[in-house]
C-alpha cells in the first residue's frame, strides 16, 4: 500500500490561501444575496444558510433583540433538524446576560466557546427543548446605527473540535454585513407598512367623504345650509348631513365621533347610515335622536357620538332642535350673537334616554352656526388653546359678514399656524335667506 505523503510547507501555505480565496468568494456571495432582496425573512434565511456553509458548521441562528420586552428572540435557527428552529422561535427567549447569547448582547463583545458544557454562561434551555447538543460556538453581537440589533451564532464546527480565531474573523466580517442588511430590511419593511397604511387611510378618507352630502351647500324655500369639515388626520370622526326628512322640512345634523383615525371613520359611516334610515318620514328631531340612540346602543365600548339635529320649516323659519352631548351653537342675528346652550341628553350610544326638543323661530337673515369641538379646542404651536369664548367674540365682531363660517375657519387656521391639528374641525350654518 502506497504511504500517504505529508504536505510540504509550500503546499500547506498554498492550500490555506486557496481556502481563504474560497472564503472570500463565499463572502462575496453573501454580499450579492444582501443586495438582491429587501425582504427581511427571505434575506435572513438565505444569509444564514450561506454563513453555515462559509463557517463549515452544523448549525447557526440569529436572535433579534426586542426593545419592548428587552429579550432576545430566535428569528432564524438552521440545523439538520428542521423542527428545532420552530421550537426555538416559539418557546425560547433570552434576557440580556442570560446564556452566552445574552452575555454577548449585554457586553457587545464576540466570544469563541470551545466546549459549551463547561462554560458557566451557557444556558441549556435551548438544547433541552430541541434535543440539539451544543459543543462549540461563536457568538457575535449585531450592532447597527440604532444600537443592538441581535446576536448571531454559529454552532458546532464540522471536521474539527473548535472554531479558530480565523473563523471568528470571518464570522465578524459576515456579521457586519448581516447587521447592515437587517437594518436596511427593517427600514424597508417599515416603509412598506407606512405606505400601506397611507393608502388605506386615503381609501378610508375617500369612502368617508362619500357619506357626506354630495354638495356642501343646499338651498330651498327660505333656507340655505352649508357644511365644511377638515379632518385632523386623513380620516376623522366628525360628520354633518342635510336632507329633507318630509316635504317642506330641512333636516340638519352635525356630530362628532369619539376618537380619530380609521375606527372613528368607520363608526362615522355607521352613524350617518343609521341616521338617514331613522330621519326619513319623521320631522321630530327628538324622536329621531331617541331611535338613533337605541340603534347605536350596542356600539364598541368607548365609542359614542355627540350630535345636534335640527329640523327647519322651509316656509316659516321655525326650527326644532335636539341635542345629544354636543357643544352649544351660535344664533347670529342682525344685532347680536347668542350662545345657545340648550338642555339635551348624553351622547348617542351611552344610555337609554328620551332627548328633549327645543323650538325657535329664525327671522330673515338669522343664522345658526353649529361647530364641533375641533373649532374651539384648536391649539397653536405653543400649546395654547383657542377657547369657545374666542370663537364667539370673533363671530360677534364679524356677524355682518356674509362669509362668516369661512372667516371662522380662517381665524382658527391662523391661530393654529404650523401646529398639527389635534382634532377634526367641522362647521355647519343654517340661514334664513328669505
Amino acid at each position: 500500500m502506497k504511504e500517504k505523503r505529508s504536505l510540504t510547507t509550500a503546499e500547506e501555505y498554498l492550500k490555506s490561501m486557496e481556502q481563504k480565496v474560497e472564503d472570500l468568494r463565499l463572502l462575496m456571495d453573501v454580499s450579492s444575496i444582501i443586495s438582491s432582496t429587501l425582504d427581511f425573512n427571505e434575506l435572513i434565511g438565505l444569509v444564514m444558510e450561506k454563513a453555515k456553509e462559509v463557517m463549515h458548521a452544523d448549525a447557526c441562528s440569529i436572535l433579534v433583540y426586542n426593545k419592548k420586552t428587552e429579550r432576545l428572540e430566535f428569528e432564524v435557527a438552521l440545523s439538520s433538524d428542521g423542527e428545532s428552529g420552530e421550537i426555538l422561535k416559539k418557546h425560547v427567549t433570552l434576557g440580556l446576560g442570560e446564556g452566552i447569547a445574552g452575555w454577548v448582547a449585554r457586553n457587545l463583545e464576540p466570544v469563541v466557546v470551545g466546549k459549551a458544557a463547561d462554560d458557566h454562561r451557557h444556558s441549556s434551555e435551548a438544547d433541552t427543548k430541541t434535543g440539539f447538543i451544543t459543543r462549540g460556538m461563536i457568538a457575535v453581537p449585531l450592532v447597527g446605527r440604532s444600537g443592538l440589533i441581535g446576536v448571531a451564532e454559529i454552532l458546532n464546527p464540522l471536521g474539527r473540535d473548535t472554531f479558530s480565531d480565523y473563523d471568528l474573523e470571518i464570522f465578524q466580517a459576515l456579521c457586519r454585513q448581516i447587521a447592515v442588511a437587517m437594518e436596511n430590511a427593517v427600514f424597508h419593511r417599515e416603509s412598506l407598512e407606512k405606505e400601506r397604511l397611507k393608502q388605506e387611510l386615503e381609501l378610508a378618507a375617500t369612502i368617508q367623504r362619500s357619506f357626506l352630502p354630495p354638495l356642501p351647500v343646499y338651498e330651498k324655500g327660505i333656507l340655505r345650509v352649508s357644511g365644511f369639515t377638515l379632518p385632523a388626520k386623513h380620516v376623522g370622526g366628525d360628520l354633518y348631513d342635510f336632507e329633507e326628512p318630509v316635504q317642506g322640512k330641512l333636516g340638519v345634523l352635525i356630530g362628532d365621533i369619539s376618537g380619530k383615525g380609521v375606527s372613528a371613520a368607520l363608526f362615522m359611516a355607521k352613524a350617518i347610515s343609521d341616521f338617514r334610515y331613522q330621519m326619513h318620514g319623521n320631522d321630530d328631531p327628538g324622536l329621531v335622536m331617541n331611535r338613533l340612540n337605541q340603534q347605536m346602543s350596542n356600539t364598541p365600548r368607548g365609542m359614542f357620538l355627540t350630535a345636534m339635529y335640527a329640523v327647519a320649516d322651509m316656509q316659516t323659519g321655525s326650527v326644532k332642535i335636539s341635542v345629544a352631548g354636543h357643544p352649544p351653537f351660535l344664533w347670529v342675528t342682525a344685532n347680536e350673537v347668542k350662545v345657545m346652550d340648550l338642555e339635551g341628553g348624553p351622547p348617542v350610544g351611552i344610555m337609554d334616554i328620551d332627548y328633549p326638543v327645543h323650538e325657535l323661530m329664525l327671522a330673515q337673515g338669522d343664522r345658526l352656526i353649529m361647530v364641533t369641538d375641533g373649532v374651539f379646542d384648536a391649539k397653536n404651536s405653543e400649546g395654547k388653546r383657542l377657547g369657545f369664548e374666542d370663537v364667539v367674540a370673533f363671530a360677534a365682531g364679524n356677524r355682518q359678514e356674509d362669509r362668516l363660517t369661512d372667516l371662522i375657519v380662517d381665524f382658527v387656521s391662523r391661530f393654529t399656524g404650523e401646529a398639527d391639528r389635534a382634532d377634526d374641525l367641522t362647521i355647519v350654518e343654517l340661514r334664513r335667506v328669505g
